[in-house]
């Protein structure tokens, strides 16, 4: 350790006149300590001062600045030596070694930067505030034959790509073209998880999504998934998931999608629909995500639907019902959820059989699959009379949505249960589910959702409940009457910040439940007289005509 006390000596003292010779001398000392004992050297350079003098030795055309960005690359693997070396004022130098010739220099200096910023999302946007990603984008173009340096680049976009405010600057550049070429000459698995890892990030960003389409990734991913899908090791396994997935990603933008769908005639929906029906669970959920994501227009949709592909999803769930991946089955239900959306689908699906498929998974007791099964389901009955009917007498699905109505850990469910609860009144206007619902005591969960956050959610429990009122409101008092549905409507009048919607369907519930005896005297002890008469001058015309009639209603009644 004595050649390396000396060797900072000199440094320290001579190294603005020191000849090359000697401070190639030095700085080879350093590296061979740093090799030998990094952590210690470390701290003996920090303690010489001679951080600062490294600055001025990062110039371009010095044949001693390779080693000196190599020093400060091995120091800053050192988390406490991170700082100094930004305080030492060691970034912009570098920074504008980026644009030098000499690979080595690149090579070290890009190392020296990531192991400086590494892990620090301040400094990384501070480097890519300083205009390092279209350097390094180009770098990468410039220097594909060199691996090390190669390497270097998708490291420093791995950690860039990161950060939001990269994923803007990446678009500007040409990195969706650069890494697909790159990605199609690797062999390794190990090279391409590096180019994976770069991919998904950037990915994440739409105009990059289109870009990667463009630059044939997708072309890519579904060679690699034919290569891959009956492979046994491991790493092909890895690789399988890995390219499915971002296969799923990039079809997560809208114009990305649209692209690859091509009208329902693209090779790659073709493709990727003969996934669906494959042996191997992960090309199962690829197919099925991917189906959800193309199902996100109505064009789209009403295509898939006429072309089959409602079938193929029914045969994948019926392959997963009994102890099947929950994974698959929310990926399958989504599809079906979105498909459902066109009202010319509804009909369709619901005479395929949908409805039923969907019902074997009520005993599943993942949330993400209730979720999806309760959302699918309300989706298939909107405004379908017949279907609503017999689902809302389905005893069975009635008691499982009042159960789910209470799964206060999974809001998720516990909102879409409501949702369906109301819509299954709404949609079939009928007695009998009316019935069917209050004996299984679902009115409570339709009067707590009429205090929903939400405003949709509390007028779809309004509406609900306005029916149930008009039309089987004997049935339903008692339970109107202990859910306390009267002290939450006045509290929705009275409140300023109700929607005019919801102070309009208060009141022509309160006109509905003037019916019942009970409820009446209940409204004349609430003084509802007081609060309705305030809402006649209300600014929304609808709101104020209903108060007048509700007003009268309430007078000549009382």
């Amino acid at each position: 350790m004595d050649n390396l006390s000396d060797a900072l000596k000199k440094l320290k003292i001579t190294a603005i006149d020191i000849s090359e010779d000697s401070l190639e001398g030095c700085l080879d000392c350093l590296l061979q300590a740093l090799a030998q004992n990094n952590m210690e050297t470390s701290e003996k350079l920090q303690g010489s001062g001679i951080l600062q003098l490294f600055a001025s030795l990062l110039t371009p055309h010095s044949p001693c600045t390779a080693k000196v960005a190599h020093i400060i690359a091995e120091v800053a693997k050192n988390e406490f030596m991170r700082l100094p070396c930004v305080e030492a004022g060691l970034i912009p130098p570098l920074v504008q070694l980026l644009n030098c010739k000499d690979q080595e220099v690149l090579l070290q200096t890009g190392r020296a930067l990531g192991n400086i910023c590494y892990d620090s999302h301040s400094l990384q946007a501070q480097l890519i505030n300083m205009g390092v990603i279209p350097t390094l984008v180009k770098l990468l173009g410039i220097h594909c034959q060199n691996s090390a340096l190669t390497e270097m680049c998708l490291v420093a976009f791995g950690n860039l790509a990161e950060l939001e405010s990269s994923k803007e600057q990446f678009a500007y550049t040409n990195i969706a073209e650069e890494l697909v070429k790159l990605f199609k000459k690797q062999i390794e698995h190990d090279k391409k998880e590096m180019i994976f890892e770069v991919l998904a990030p950037l990915a994440e960003n739409d105009a990059i999504k289109l870009q990667l389409v463009e630059a044939g990734l997708v072309e890519c991913l579904l060679e690699i998934v034919q290569q891959t899908v009956d492979s046994e090791r491991e790493e092909d396994i890895a690789e399988l998931k890995t390219a499915s997935d971002l296969m799923v990603l990039l079809l997560l933008g809208d114009e990305s999608m649209q692209k690859l769908f091509e009208g329902g005639k693209g090779s790659v929906f073709q493709r990727v629909l003969s996934w669906v029906p494959s042996n191997n669970h992960q090309l199962q959920l690829a197919g099925a995500l991917a189906i959800a994501n193309f199902a996100r227009n109505d064009g789209n949709c009403i295509h898939m639907v006429e072309n089959g592909i409602v079938q193929k999803l029914m045969d994948l769930l019926d392959r997963h019902v009994e102890d099947g991946n929950v994974t698959v089955q929310h990926a399958a239900l989504s599809a079906l959820r979105n498909l459902a959306i066109p009202v010319v689908n509804k009909a369709k699906m619901l005479s395929a059989g949908v409805a039923e498929a969907v019902l074997k998974f009520l005993k599943s007791e993942m949330p993400p699959v209730q979720f999806k099964l309760l959302g699918t389901l309300r989706m298939l009955i909107d405004a379908q009379v017949e279907a609503a009917e017999q689902l809302g007498k389905n005893v069975k699905l009635v008691q499982r949505l009042v159960e789910w109505c209470e799964a206060k850990d999974h809001a998720g469910v516990m909102g879409e249960s409501n949702r369906l609860l109301s819509a299954l009144i709404r949609h079939s206007k009928s007695k009998d589910v009316i019935k069917t619902i209050v004996q299984n005591g679902g009115i409570k969960h339709l009067v707590t959702m009429a205090t929903s956050e939400h405003v949709i959610m509390q007028n779809e429990a309004l509406v609900a409940l306005a029916l149930i009122a008009a039309l089987e409101l004997v049935t339903a008092e008692k339970d109107l009457e202990n859910a306390k549905l009267l002290q939450i409507l006045h509290r929705l009048l009275a409140d300023e910040r109700s929607a005019p919607e919801i102070k309009y369907n208060s009141m022509v519930l309160i006109c509905a439940l003037m019916g019942s005896e009970t409820l009446h005297k209940e409204m004349q002890s609430l003084a509802f007289l007081e609060v309705v008469s305030k809402l006649r001058s209300h600014e929304n015309k609808t709101v104020a005509q209903q108060a007048s009639l509700t007003e009268q209603r309430l007078a000549v009644d009382s």
